[in-house]
């Protein structure tokens, strides 16, 4: 990938601005490996995975055969994978087991998936009632922190963090979170977040920027729109070609996920699209609809967040 389609971040490095994501729901490891060599292959060099999609093994397998044939080296790929609620006590411990499934001496970014901690034992997506426990971000906070000092990543950041969040977390954070990833498309615009990120030197990275079409919670709105449909006929591109471009333009990173040759492909192509201000105007009228909304970490009884709206704050 071109250096020009990298941005730097607040530690310093630099991420390139379009990901591969490795999410997927059957976690195939042959074919996530396969995936993988053909990003390669494209151009891609941003790798995001975590521990809870179940795809490190595979991602490290894949970049360590590509750096082993010498068809890339390590320090020219962008590796980004995430801590789980039941890893919240000791980061530590938890990236050196990610390091591990890896094969890899270095993460470029870790990121705390959610504002959630869990029991030890709830490593799975969707958390029982009894699982829950109360989030000490502070301590988890100085885990990520000690990660970093160890050298076992280049940054740190989260995910799923609202704005207020963020704000309670920089009141005692030695080192602030250098990306945010978060749910991001043109239906769901995140113009506060964005702001506030913005004033604060963190970037913002998206995750389902296209609606998450696919995904079992995800949704073909986006794709789907009428308004995207227009401004690609306008510019002989495809919708999802507009909705990464409209992602890019915000000076966002995008992390796109298709295991599809000729989408992985056109993704790409979205680099090549120019919208001009009349197409972003469009955008702005199309209604906004959050599709990742994390009901799972919700409930009356045992969980921090009582209601969606604790969870996300203000900024849904």
């Amino acid at each position: 990938m071109r250096m020009s389609n990298e941005v730097q971040l607040n530690c310093g490095i630099k991420i390139p601005i379009i990901g591969f994501g490795t999410y997927s729901f059957h976690n195939d490891r042959e074919k996530t490996e396969l995936a993988v060599h053909m990003a390669l292959k494209m151009g891609y060099r941003h790798f995001d995975t975590a521990k809870i999609y179940g795809s490190e093994p595979a991602v490290g397998k894949a970049l360590t055969e590509a750096i082993r044939d010498g068809k890339i080296k390590r320090e020219e790929v962008f590796v980004t994978s995430k801590l789980w609620g039941s890893d919240h006590h000791d980061p530590v411990s938890a990236l050196k087991k990610t390091l591990e499934r890896l094969g890899m001496e270095y993460l470029d970014m870790y990121l705390v998936h959610w504002p959630v901690k869990l029991k030890e034992w709830a490593c799975y997506p969707v958390p029982k009632e009894d699982d829950f426990e109360q989030l000490d971000l502070e301590t988890t906070w100085s885990g990520m922190e000690k990660c970093l000092d160890l050298g076992l990543c280049r940054g740190i950041g989260v995910s799923n963090f609202s704005s207020n969040k963020i704000q309670r977390l920089l009141d005692f954070a030695s080192v602030p979170p250098a990306v945010n990833q978060v749910e991001m498309h043109p239906m769901w615009r995140q113009t506060r977040l964005r702001e506030y990120c913005a004033e604060e030197k963190i970037h913002v990275s998206a995750y389902s920027p296209l609606g998450g079409p696919g995904n079992l919670w995800g949704s073909t709105a986006v794709v789907d729109s009428l308004i995207l449909h227009s401004i690609a006929l306008k510019h002989n591109a495809t919708p999802a070609q507009v909705a990464l471009k409209w992602g890019l333009s915000k000076r966002s990173s995008v992390i796109v996920k298709s295991f599809n040759q000729q989408r992985m492909e056109e993704n790409m192509k979205a680099l090549d699209l120019k919208l001009d201000a009349q197409d972003l105007l469009d955008i702005e009228k199309l209604e906004e609809r959050k599709i990742m909304r994390g009901e799972v970490y919700v409930n009356e009884t045992t969980s921090p967040y009582k209601s969606v709206q604790d969870l996300w704050d203000d900024d849904i």
